[in-house]
């Protein structure tokens, strides 16, 4: 990491996030749930190498990606069920 930031869109609000982190760390740092459990808890990611599936969220429009696997990019637009 450079310290250098990206725009994204975090659940249609803008943020600057680190360069080169993956989406699921800029939006754990964010502090924004990714997820609710079925008894509404929050849920956050636990394996953070694509195993777990409870980082998934909707990046540009494609629903169901791991955001622990995608490094954030300046424009992304993400939206997570949270």
């Amino acid at each position: 990491m450079n310290g250098a930031t990206v725009r994204i869109t975090l659940n249609g609000r803008p943020f600057e996030v680190e360069e080169g982190c993956s989406v699921a760390a800029a939006v754990a740092r964010l502090g924004v749930p990714f997820r609710h459990s079925v008894r509404g808890e929050p849920r956050m990611p636990l394996c953070g190498m694509g195993v777990c599936f409870e980082c998934r969220v909707c990046i540009d429009g494609v629903a169901g990606q791991r955001a622990c696997m995608v490094p954030v990019r300046a424009g992304m637009q993400v939206t997570t069920d949270g």
